[in-house]
């Protein structure tokens, strides 16, 4: 040992030590100042205090025996081995590290190494049971490595061999796609998939045995679009058509470390053109200088450098820096010089300086404070377990680092600052040397000039033929936003858009041609950036703008389903179905969306296109996910399921923002099990197809998601089951159901699923609805419903148009008492109103006033779900929403916005309480 710690907590420390009796000078000192600096290290020791008694003895020896305990576990025993194994190795390396008895290289390397054979266990431990039930397809040659073609390949530092103390682990999983038969080939990737997020869940979940390592998946080839597993023929058709500067930098650092290895090393290879280019690449420093100052800007890490809090991975003089600096030299000369192609930092910097591109002295400093930094990051890190790379702020935060040290905290503050100085000294003129700055061009019109220049650094502009396209655009597009106004507001949202566009040259082609579409996008993107977002992604939508469709009637409920039922039947695929019906939704969405946004249509029209869209997308995915489940499980057993709409959807009045209230019924009849080869007894058939419904709407697939769904309006709520079957609804309703929930029966309705069987429920509801009530038990029913929801949720703002006294939620409640005081199976707020008023309960004029109040607050609601603002963000929004809010309520500004809608809530919530205590409810004066 060379070094020991101090402890900040000496009776804590204490403590730990007595635990292991038999240790004495050095070793028992060792684990007082690791205890009592560190409470996980404090909870490591106290539970694994009779291993590392004998460990200690011969800590390499220990470890060795903990990896091959490890390797010949399997079966259920394996969650608590992988646990218990990355205690010991956690533990045993911090004191190494802690006692300077072990090298930086022995500890990042043996928590790599257990992090590798984890990763392999798990994953052979998850294709052992899939084999075992005979999911696995068959491969058309031998797999010698007995993973089924799978490899997982360690990304930054575990495939560099660096793996820090408490780090995440990142990883690519591929599978070798020659391996099968081509018909086979989705098979496997569906296995795979499953084979991938089951060993991430079993890595990241925490137990009450601790957790192995948190996995992140998200360094694959396009995350947003792509399964966490992929083929390597798909991965290298990406690199090849699409990859990125900071893709080949992190592909430097990649190593096939568990699963199938010699595939994941052919892979490598077949990538190495893609990684390593045959020239000298210079261009390379100006994109990683990019990445280092948009990391800046998102971590807000500009400024002098203050050690208390300071990022010391990500911050100016940090470990990044001294990566980017090593890995960029590595781009730039690698592809000529193959023994410039490593993994490590530390010897990537030692060739480097061998080879004459970098000095030999900055290299030996760089390698120096690569390692201290590292070594601090290690100890931030050991105090709680904590994936952090900041240094504390506090006093007894930065004491219980120095403690760890060994360290005074001024001596180790002051040694720190040293050291990010002098890396930011020996990097920043690397990335950014001191050249006379470029008159701007655009002075004119006196935007921000940082904003402008960050523009070509964005993929959009990654290719020289969208340079030039943009080139050209840009004087009209820069007089475009002048106009704006607000012009600086306009150019950060035509920032936001440009920097989220995946590539350039179509969509900048298509504005040079027409240029009018630049005020849409303008217009798009400065009022609703949701909007702004979608059409980055998906520039294609403007060809209909275009072609003149984007404006067309509207085709109505029926034409929509039939046309997504088309885009469905086009694929083969089940996966490929979700997607095209994501995709198809996500255009039809945007288009409700602009239109409203335009004035083309109001707020009520919008209402019901996003619901003749969600009826589409229900009639649609529903008949596709019961046909891909009776591919398994049979056909569906008796009449079949229906799916209620409730809520919004079920009264055809939703926002951009809705999710779906749905409830399933099926009448399975007296069918007891379906007939398919894997047959399912008839509850858990609907039960399962219910949930497969919800997964294919809900799924974060390749194009995003449905709708989110809610399913708590069903009899029994969220303990009941998913599915319901009709005899069990009708009794529930009959006999059970609380007078709420023929409230909400008031708005459901039927969307898809066997005719006779829809016809059943309207009927059924129809009749539920039209049961003689008083209405003294109506309205004290409807006064404890205000009750409870004012209690669970207040409103969040002048701009909840939702929650509260008097709004909306407190409208539509009044409503559906109208359609249960009238017995009419009607759906709406505006006629459960007026059949209040016919009933005697409000006066005309009462009604009227309501209406009004709700026509007011419905189109401001859609209005604030279409911007993206929430109910709490009710100041300053940016001018073209405030512009669209304004125009929405029928005021100049927002402050006439503020005093009209606090002026009608109080109106309408006296007059809500007035009808409750004519209604002949006591509870009506407290609510």
């Amino acid at each position: 040992m060379t070094r020991l710690p101090r402890p900040l907590d000496p009776d804590l420390g204490a403590e730990a030590a007595a635990r292991l009796p038999g240790l004495t000078g050095d070793l028992a000192t060792l684990i007082e100042g690791a205890a009592g600096c560190s409470p996980y290290l404090h909870g490591l020791i106290s539970r694994e205090a009779e291993w590392l008694g004998a460990a200690l003895e011969a800590p390499d020896a220990a470890l060795d025996q903990v990896m091959t305990d490890l390797r010949e576990t399997s079966g259920e025993d394996l969650a608590r081995a992988l646990r218990r194994a990355k205690r010991r190795v956690a533990l045993m390396t911090a004191l190494g590290d802690i006692a300077g008895a072990w090298p930086l290289e022995t500890v990042t390397g043996r928590l790599t190494d257990l992090a590798g054979l984890a990763c392999d266990a798990a994953i052979r431990a998850e294709l052992a049971t899939l084999d075992r039930r005979g999911k696995l397809p068959a491969p058309v040659r031998e797999d010698g490595a007995g993973t089924w073609g799978l490899c997982v390949l360690a990304m930054g530092k575990m495939g560099a061999h660096e793996l820090n103390y408490s780090s995440d682990i990142d990883l690519i999983c591929l599978f070798d796609d020659t391996l099968y038969d081509d018909a086979d080939v989705h098979d496997a990737r569906q296995v795979l998939v499953r084979v991938t997020r089951n060993m991430s869940s079993l890595l990241s979940e925490r137990t009450a045995e601790g957790y192995v390592f948190r996995t992140d998946l998200r360094l694959r080839p396009d995350p947003s679009v792509t399964p966490v597993c992929l083929s390597m023929a798909a991965a290298e058709s990406y690199y090849e058509s699409f990859g990125r500067t900071w893709e080949r930098a992190a592909m430097i650092k990649a190593r096939p470390a568990a699963g199938d290895v010699e595939a994941g090393a052919r892979f490598l290879e077949d990538i190495r053109p893609f990684i390593w280019r045959r020239h000298l690449d210079f261009a390379a420093i100006e994109d990683a200088h990019a990445i280092r100052q948009r990391i800046r800007d998102a971590k807000r890490l500009h400024g002098k450098v203050e050690v208390p809090g300071h990022d010391m991975k990500l911050g100016r003089g940090g470990i990044r820096e001294i990566e980017f600096f090593t890995q960029t030299r590595q781009l730039i000369a690698g592809g000529r010089d193959p023994e410039l192609r490593m993994r490590g930092t530390v010897p990537a910097l030692l060739a480097l300086a061998e080879k004459g591109w970098i000095p030999g002295d900055v290299a030996t400093r760089l390698r120096d404070h690569y390692r201290a930094f590292r070594e601090i990051e290690h100890r931030i890190q050991m105090v709680n377990d904590a994936q952090t790379h900041k240094m504390p702020t506090s006093e007894e935060g930065i004491a219980r680092v120095a403690g760890l040290m060994g360290l005074e905290p001024r001596e180790m503050l002051k040694g720190i600052a040293r050291r990010l100085d002098e890396v930011a000294e020996l990097t920043e003129d690397f990335f950014a040397p001191d050249t006379p700055a470029k008159p701007a061009p655009e002075a004119q019109h006196e935007f921000d000039k940082e904003v402008l220049a960050r523009w070509p650094t964005y993929p959009a502009l990654r290719s020289d033929r969208a340079v030039q396209i943009f080139g050209r655009l840009r004087p009209q597009l820069l007089e475009r936003l002048s106009r704006a106004v607000r012009p600086d507001e306009a150019l950060l949202a035509f920032d936001r858009f440009l920097a989220g566009l995946p590539a350039g040259v179509q969509l900048f082609s298509l504005f040079q041609s027409n240029t009018e579409l630049i005020d849409l996008l303008i217009d798009v993107i400065g009022t609703a950036p949701a909007l702004g977002d979608y059409l980055s992604r998906n520039a294609g939508v403007l060809d209909a703008v275009i072609g003149g469709a984007f404006f067309a009637p509207w085709p109505g409920a029926e034409a929509l389903a039939a046309e997504i039922a088309g885009h469905i039947a086009d694929e083969d695929d089940y996966e490929l179905k979700l997607d095209a019906a994501r995709r198809w939704k996500k255009e039809w969405h945007f288009r409700v969306g602009v239109h409203h946004l335009r004035g083309l249509i109001d707020a009520e029209t919008a209402g019901q296109h996003y619901a003749d869209l969600a009826d589409a997308v229900i009639r649609a995915v529903g008949p596709a996910v019961v046909a891909e489940f009776a591919r398994k499980h049979g056909a569906p057993p008796g009449r079949g399921a229906a799916i209620l709409g409730m809520g919004s959807v079920g009264a055809r009045h939703m926002n951009a923002a809705s999710d779906l209230d749905l409830i399933v019924i099926y009448d399975s009849g007296d069918v007891d099990s379906s007939d398919g080869r894997r047959p399912l007894a008839t509850r858990t058939y609907y039960a399962r197809l219910t949930q497969a419904l919800i997964t294919a709407m809900t799924a974060p697939m390749a194009q995003g998601r449905l709708y989110e769904i809610d399913m708590r309006l069903r009899p029994s709520g969220k303990q009941g089951p998913v599915a319901t079957s009709w005899p069990a609804y009708r009794n529930y309703q009959q006999t059970e159901a609380w007078l709420w929930e023929h409230l909400a029966l008031t708005r459901a309705r039927g969307i898809v699923g066997p005719e006779a069987l829809l016809a059943d429920i309207e009927s059924f509801r129809s009749e539920i609805i039209a049961r003689p009530r008083a209405l003294p038990d109506i309205v004290r029913e409807v006064s404890e419903m205000r009750a409870r929801l004012a209690a669970a949720k207040a409103p969040a703002g002048w701009l909840d148009l939702r929650n509260g006294a008097g709004r909306l939620q407190d409208l539509e409640l009044l409503a559906q008492a109208g359609h249960l005081l009238a017995g009419q199976p009607t759906r709406g707020a505006r006629l459960g109103l007026a059949e209040a008023r016919d009933a005697g309960w409000l006066s005309p004029g009462e009604a009227a006033t309501l209406t009004e109040v709700y026509e007011l607050f419905w189109a401001l609601h859609t209005a604030t779900r279409l911007i993206g603002m929430g109910p709490a963000e009710s100041g300053a929004p940016g001018q073209g929403a405030a512009d669209f809010l304004c125009r929405s309520g029928g005021v100049a500004d927002m402050e006439a916005l503020q005093a009209l809608l606090e002026a009608r809530y109080d109106e309408s919530a006296a007059i809500i309480k007035a009808a409750l205590l004519r209604g002949g409810t006591e509870n009506g004066s407290d609510n």
